[in-house]
């Protein structure tokens, strides 16, 4: 990856978009981002590290208002880290149950088109 990338760059390389890199940058979710010798945004290769990992938990359905709270105990330094494993364990927790309850409904949806399928076959003429 090059040593930094411009907020076009950047955006390819996450999916986001560069309206969305800026508003994440304004709400605190990034710190503030380095700029070229023209104020144009240069994303550090730790810039897209840490948009990556913010990708993972809007992937895992955190609430903005929670990514802006770790992102606030990042920012704060090592003394944090306590904080942030049990927000991150708290998460996971949450994580885990609704991937069982998808699975327990993946399974009734399962059942239901088996009894559709099973049904459609005795309707059929002999």
């Amino acid at each position: 990856m090059e040593s930094h990338l411009s907020i076009d760059e950047a955006s390819r390389r996450t999916g986001l978009t560069a309206y969305t890199l800026r508003y994440y940058e304004r709400i605190g979710l990034l710190a503030p981002v380095g700029r070229a010798a023209g104020g144009q945004r240069r994303y550090a290769a730790s810039d897209m590290a840490w948009i990556g990992f913010l990708l993972r938990l809007r992937t895992t359905r955190m609430p903005i208002g929670k990514m802006q709270a770790f992102a606030r105990l990042r920012s704060a330094g090592d003394a944090t880290v306590p904080d942030r494993r049990r927000m991150l364990e708290e998460h996971l927790a949450d994580v885990l149950a609704e991937i069982e309850a998808m699975r327990q409904s993946a399974d009734a949806l399962k059942e239901k088109i088996e009894y559709y399928r099973v049904f459609a076959q005795s309707l059929a003429p002999a």
